[in-house]
């Protein structure tokens, strides 16, 4: 694989001069003292109380964020306890709603996707997620792949802008899904695509390309400049830092989050370390900390929240320290950043309250 362009160069040299003198960052012993967000995870068990009393303890909020994927349960039953756990945890959970394509052919579905959407809003949800499946997957009556700049969804996307609230977008795939498995960068990448051979764009050339995602993505942004825009997983430019400051310079509304692609960053980290830091002291308020965890049916309450404990702790070791440790992404040791105390809680959590308004609080007051 080619290695990474990077060309931020001298726009970033300032910033890479200045880290030298950064405040203070936070340590190991800082984690459980720090107010901190998940802003993507997926909590769509029945109890989610175990899961609570582990996020409180490690000082996490949460936003849990539905999607109509086979491997979740039903839509409905996402929704159902997405709601249950934004009532019973008004201070410390939020939700993001999403909606099922089936029918979108048919007469009235837009009529009939907007009022379920208007329940999830009444219920709290604070944004709607529109999902891969949309350019990756559905295909009309006349054989065309679905993409996001379809008019079909123009009713969705108009909710979100009426509203005020967040659409959040998983276009596309990393670039690694267009590469062999042998070639990805990163250990993750390799066991979701061996797992799920359909969504592995190498073995589909008759697919649209990754540049034909993005390009769909972008040009629908382009028509919708209202839109509170979220792109989630590095917006899939997970692979460059350069790529993801174009995309986030071209699109000034937009915000990122960092949610299953931390390896990615550090992979880049390990080629060009003092590049990606100051990548992330410039769009300090671009980027949100994000996991994508979610607890498997297989999977005890007590298993999935040693796993959640492990995977906070050592992404906040990544962003604060300047030690080098294992990461399951990579075979390399990862050096951490040790970025400013400011910057690390804008990324954890001030972004996240900025773009979803009253997202932990506003159940609370409605008391």
């Amino acid at each position: 694989m080619n290695k990474i362009a990077f060309t931020l160069g001298a726009l970033l040299l300032p910033i890479v001069g200045s880290a030298l003198a950064a405040p203070a960052s936070y340590t190991m012993a800082d984690f459980d003292k720090v107010e901190k967000i998940d802003a993507h995870l997926h909590l769509h068990n029945n109890s989610t109380t175990a899961f609570m009393q582990q996020a409180r303890k490690d000082k996490f909020k949460v936003l849990a964020v539905n999607v109509d994927y086979a491997d979740f349960p039903p839509l409905e039953q996402q929704r159902r306890v997405a709601i249950a756990l934004r009532r019973d945890y008004p201070l410390d959970a939020a939700f993001v709603a999403s909606f099922s394509m089936v029918g979108f052919e048919q007469p009235g579905w837009a009529e009939r996707t907007v009022k379920g959407l208007e329940q999830d809003l009444a219920a709290g949800a604070v944004g709607v997620k529109v999902w891969k499946n949309i350019g990756m997957e559905l295909r009309g009556a006349d054989g065309k792949l679905l993409t996001v700049q379809d008019p079909r969804l123009e009713p969705v996307f108009d909710f979100t802008i009426k509203h005020k609230i967040s659409l959040l977008g998983h276009q596309g795939e990393p670039k690694n899904c267009w590469l062999p498995l042998e070639e990805m960068t990163v250990n993750n990448d390799r066991e979701y695509f061996k797992a799920h051979p359909h969504y592995h764009m190498y073995k589909h050339p008759e697919m649209p390309s990754y540049e034909a995602q993005m390009a769909a993505r972008d040009g629908m942004l382009e028509s919708h400049p209202d839109l509170r825009f979220v792109g989630m997983h590095m917006a899939s430019l997970e692979w460059s830092v350069d790529e993801l400051a174009r995309f986030l310079d071209r699109f000034p509304t937009a915000k990122v989050d960092l949610a299953a692609r931390m390896g990615q960053l550090q992979y880049q980290s390990n080629l060009k370390y003092e590049h990606v830091r100051a990548f992330l002291i410039k769009y300090q308020d671009r980027l949100m900390y994000g996991t994508d965890l979610a607890q498997s049916s297989e999977q005890s309450d007590a298993l999935f929240n040693k796993d959640a404990d492990t995977v906070w702790r050592r992404d906040w070791r990544y962003f604060n320290t300047a030690t080098s440790f294992k990461v399951p992404e990579l075979d390399q040791r990862v050096r951490g950043l040790a970025l400013p105390k400011e910057v690390v809680d804008k990324i954890y959590r001030r972004n996240a309250e900025a773009q979803y308004p009253g997202a932990w609080q506003a159940a609370a007051k409605a008391k």
